[in-house]
């Protein structure tokens, strides 16, 4: 029983692996979801160590090494191939090897896994994190990288057609994220201690705010998420 948390966590790492692969090959959306399913999978390794009181030094550097690959480097991967993509799209739909913009879409990327491995490396020895975060969460970070494919998935027009198309807003994005994850700015925890409204607000807030967003626009709106979350955090720090 004491495995059962390593062998969940050993699926996070699995599925960013293998979405990785996805990436490498053009499919961001199948990749996308496989992300998401390594979120679901590093929620269920901390569950089921609480309810199996299974807890080991190996299991939180195993944790972390998996946030590393699924929400460090498989977004990287995604940011990537939206940025190849868009430096090609203007003369053949491909980057000539050993370009200036071959360099550029792989040197831009790059800045995401070292800093979610940063980000990682300073949450497991930094004991003022315990209630809230200081920088965006690895995990939050993958999902503002995966909402914008997934919605591009879904409808790719308007301003989301203009931003996987641009260059220089990939860039800002994928720099902004990585810069994110390793300052220093309160961010809210999504754990509940308890249901009361009441010490929760902020949460509350979040979550009605994403419920409402996704019922009213679907998954156009997940592009929102990572910003409504760091608005509301941001705006009632002295709640969190």
């Amino acid at each position: 029983m004491r495995h059962i948390p390593n062998f969940i966590t050993s699926l996070n790492l699995i599925s960013g692996f293998t979405a990785v692969i996805l990436a490498s090959k053009g499919d961001l959306s199948t990749a996308s979801w496989l992300i998401l399913a390594a979120m679901i999978f590093d929620f269920l390794d901390g569950f089921s160590a609480r309810i199996l009181k299974a807890y080991s030094a190996i299991g939180k550097e195993l944790d972390s090494l998996a946030d590393i690959v699924s929400f460090g480097v498989a977004p990287a991967f995604l940011m990537h191939a939206l940025l190849s993509s868009a430096l090609g799209a203007g003369s053949t739909g491909e980057i000539e090897a050993g370009s200036g913009l071959m360099f550029l879409a792989i040197a831009v990327p790059s800045i995401m896994p070292v800093c979610a491995g940063i980000r990682l490396a300073v949450f497991n020895i930094d004991t003022t994190q315990s209630v809230s975060f200081k920088g965006l969460p690895t995990p939050a970070n993958a999902i503002a990288v995966i909402s914008v494919v997934l919605a591009a998935s879904v409808q790719n027009t308007g301003i989301l057609q203009w931003f996987t198309a641009s260059p220089a807003a990939l860039t800002g994005y994928t720099v902004i994220l990585s810069l994110l994850m390793v300052s220093r700015i309160p961010l809210l925890s999504l754990k509940f201690h308890n249901l009361r409204f009441r010490g929760n607000e902020p949460r509350y807030i979040l979550a009605a705010s994403v419920i409402l967003s996704l019922a009213f626009f679907g998954l156009r709106s997940t592009p929102l998420i990572i910003p409504l979350y760091v608005i509301i955090s941001v705006l009632m720090r002295n709640r969190i």
